[in-house]
């Protein structure tokens, strides 16, 4: 087969980094099976990397026009998986290049192979690499079917479902949990399915914002008094740690918790075992804590406002969430269900929105992330005289294009991929109207919906 010919992204592919040209050939010679593409330094590895998106790379070290030494190779290196994580590279390196191997594989190489070359060892872990890609890529493709998305989660975009994957794995351990985002990005709602998830989902779910309640009275909220504490305390009362016990407590904005407090929080979190306020006894608590702040803590901590012990202890996981803005696809599924929940609320029978409204809602920031889009909507709503709500009715503008992908051929993929979600999104989610839409048949519509992992309105919700 001519190289014009091979299939990109085929997993019988195999890209040679190499410029000795007697080493080329034995390395085509003993992979005569595979579709092998030679490329003799960095400019043409990265061509063909962009070109044949290759599955497994073997890349020698020492290119051109630094031969005898790693700097060339370890920056083909770099660069091959800055444009392509998910390809197995496997570099290739002389007895004495040992550091600069090690080195490599740090940086992200999947493994190396010292010279001289013997190609039934080196064969063995191509095959290796070629079946490991495959499997992940298999696997990327089922969790992009399946949806990724939690109870109450609405999602289609690859980096909020890869968040709540974590969160089902997460959930059933019992390590604490802290989930960092911006305010408006849903910190409660996953909290909650962390909770769901568990084991003690048949037990309370507890939740307190330590910055809605004043210090003065957060204390006795979290660790409860006993009667006669202080003026006021007619009878002895649990504070919310010890009401969540066998179950789960949600701190919420706990980058708020008052310094004083944290000593005793960090207390907790170690001995598990309280005191109420006026009380000597020791409480023991069996809980699951979950705390969120949408604040830097480590900036906190160098200004002396955290603990940076307690940071630890309630940081054994962490979950980063992304603003709406970084979740491509989701503020049209959002604002369709939005829509959908204040249209039955409100008793608005609305159809949808107008394309400036669909372009308006794709386009914008949404610096108040979904937080901000549900009022929007609600308002909306609330305003409307028309069956569908325009721009103007959002109070939206348009925003700024999208970035281009890494090649013609995905630069067609995520074109079809983007013309197809949208038409979905325009004509919430009906599988009829949006293959209408598109001048295409129902089936063919439900293959690139298949192809491209895009989940249908109800696999969404």
């Amino acid at each position: 087969m001519a190289k014009e010919e091979k299939v990109a992204g085929g997993n019988n592919l195999l890209l040679v980094v190499e410029d000795d040209a007697g080493l080329q050939k034995q390395l085509k010679w003993s992979f005569d099976d595979l579709e092998v593409v030679i490329a003799g330094d960095r400019a043409a590895a990265i061509a063909a990397v962009r070109r044949y998106e290759p599955p497994v790379v073997t890349l020698d070290l020492g290119l051109p026009p630094d031969a005898d030494g790693a700097a060339e190779g370890l920056a083909t290196l770099e660069e091959i998986l800055a444009l392509a994580p998910a390809t197995k590279v496997i570099v290739v390196s002389g007895n004495q290049d040992r550091a600069n191997a090690v080195k490599a594989v740090a940086l992200g190489a999947y493994d190396f192979y010292h010279k001289p070359i013997e190609p039934e060892i080196l064969r063995m872990i191509v095959d290796r690499a070629l079946h490991l890609h495959q499997l992940e890529t298999e696997n990327r493709l089922l969790q992009q079917r399946q949806g990724g998305a939690l109870n109450g989660v609405i999602t289609g975009s690859a980096v909020m479902q890869k968040v709540c994957r974590t969160v089902e794995k997460v959930a059933p351990v019992n390590a604490t949990a802290l989930l960092l985002g911006d305010s408006g990005t849903g910190k409660e709602l996953l909290a909650r399915a962390l909770h769901d998830l568990s084991p003690r989902a048949s037990q309370r779910f507890v939740a307190i914002n330590c910055a809605a309640i004043p210090e003065n009275l957060l204390e006795s909220e979290l660790f409860g008094y006993e009667k006669g504490a202080f003026t006021g305390a007619s009878k002895q009362t649990k504070g919310k740690i010890e009401y969540a016990d066998h179950g789960t407590l949600f701190l919420d904005e706990v980058g708020d918790l008052p310094f004083p407090l944290q000593a005793k929080l960090l207390r907790f979190l170690q001995e598990r075992v309280i005191e109420r306020l006026g009380g000597r006894e020791e409480i023991p608590v069996d809980v699951r804590v979950v705390c969120a702040t949408h604040q830097d803590l480590r900036h906190l901590i160098e200004a002396g406002r955290f603990r940076e012990d307690l940071f630890y202890r309630i940081s054994e996981i962490t979950i980063p969430i992304p603003p709406l803005r970084s979740r491509e696809g989701d503020s049209l599924l959002l604002a369709h269900a939005f829509l959908e929940k204040f249209g039955q609320q409100y008793g608005k029978a609305l159809k949808g929105f107008t394309p400036d409204a669909c372009v308006a809602i794709e386009r914008y920031a949404w610096p108040g992330n979904v937080r901000e889009m549900e009022n929007c909507l609600k308002r909306a709503v609330i305003m409307s005289e028309e069956s569908r709500l325009s721009a103007q009715d959002l109070g939206l503008a348009v925003g700024e294009e999208e970035p281009m992908p890494l090649n013609l051929r995905q630069a067609r993929e995520v074109a079809e991929r983007d013309t197809v979600t949208k038409a979905l999104s325009r004509v919430g989610g009906n599988i009829a109207r949006a293959a209408e839409l598109l001048g295409v048949s129902r089936p063919t519509l439900y293959d690139l919906l298949n192809r491209f992992g895009i989940p249908t309105k109800d696999q969404a919700k």
